[in-house]
């Protein structure tokens, strides 16, 4: 709805572009940190519509809004594929709210998160405590501070059941383009996961506008690396749109995550998570499961087309 002129709110707004050719905006309320890391500019703002959010290079990465929709649909559907995860392996994840959704789970022995950016990090523990909720006290948690790739590359503890990549979209210029590789998925599926591991990784935007820019191919490479990839997606206001993300497996002790029946999803959610009652889910239910995992039909056509593929040899950015 346009607004008359003297209903602008303070006159100060915080704009990302959702697609070169449209604008989001909030009225901004706060900026609680303004700085640059090594790797990249770190803002911690305060926004009426969104609330407190975290700002990396300009993109709106999580919001006290809706991070729990994000945050949710990105691990739980992966741990209940898996049925009962004792390891999991988190790439990016600086909120900390990926780890807490992890440690929900009562068969969780360990989460070993890796994040690039300690100062983000810190930051979003300083400035976004609700985000972790107690993450960095939890003993089954350690985490990391280096590069994701060359991590996982060279450890060589226990398989995990579970990988979970929270990380930056493929940008050119970006630090983790190669984790979203065909290489990647396919070693670190022979070699770093379990029997009946599971695998998730965010996958970019997932709009009627924008699901082609990076969806549709990180989808094909996913689909071209594991026996089975299933695409899905929730809406992220924050965002400026709905947001994908996929999960794949070779062997699953719950297979076919789209036929899941949402009576059984909420008995299985109850029986593994341990605050369930006290604390509930923001977004996530059987019913929300079986809307996540039904991807709009101009989506579904999408991928269906789509051929490309990402290696280092023909990578793909978003612009």
């Amino acid at each position: 709805m346009a607004l008359a002129s003297g209903e602008r709110g303070n006159g100060f707004w915080y704009e990302e572009q959702v697609t070169k050719e449209l604008l989001i905006k909030a009225e901004l309320r706060a900026i609680s940190f303004d700085g640059q890391s090594e790797f990249q500019r770190i803002q911690v703002i305060d926004t009426v519509t969104f609330g407190k959010t975290l700002i990396l290079d300009d993109h709106t990465q999580s919001s006290a809004v809706d991070e729990h929709p994000y945050h949710e649909t990105l691990v739980h559907p992966a741990l209940m594929a898996h049925g009962a995860p004792k390891t999991i392996f988190i790439g990016g994840g600086g909120e900390g709210a990926t780890a807490r959704e992890c440690l929900r789970w009562k068969s969780v022995e360990k989460v070993v998160m890796c994040d690039l950016d300690k100062i983000a990090c810190e930051e979003c523990r300083d400035k976004l405590p609700e985000w972790s909720e107690g993450v960095y006290e939890d003993p089954r948690f350690e985490i990391h501070y280096e590069d994701a790739l060359a991590f996982l590359r060279n450890w060589d503890g226990p398989k995990f059941d579970v990988i979970i990549m929270d990380i930056s979209d493929p940008i050119e210029c970006g630090p983790g383009i190669a984790l979203y590789f065909k290489e990647f998925y396919e070693e670190t599926s022979r070699t770093k996961m379990t029997e009946g591991g599971v695998f998730v990784t965010q996958s970019g935007a997932c709009g009627l506008l924008n699901w082609h820019e990076v969806f549709s191919t990180i989808h094909s490479t996913c689909r071209s690396s594991f026996k089975h990839a299933h695409g899905f997606f929730v809406e992220i206001p924050s965002y400026g749109c709905p947001w994908g993300f996929n999960l794949c497996y070779n062997n699953a002790a719950f297979p076919q995550p789209q036929d899941w029946d949402p009576k059984e999803v909420d008995a299985r959610l109850s029986k593994s998570i341990k605050d369930i009652e006290t604390k509930p889910m923001h977004a996530y239910d059987g019913m929300g499961h079986r809307g996540m995992f039904n991807l709009p039909k101009w989506v579904r056509d999408g991928l269906a087309k789509e051929t490309r593929v990402m290696t280092a040899a023909t990578p793909v950015f978003l612009t």
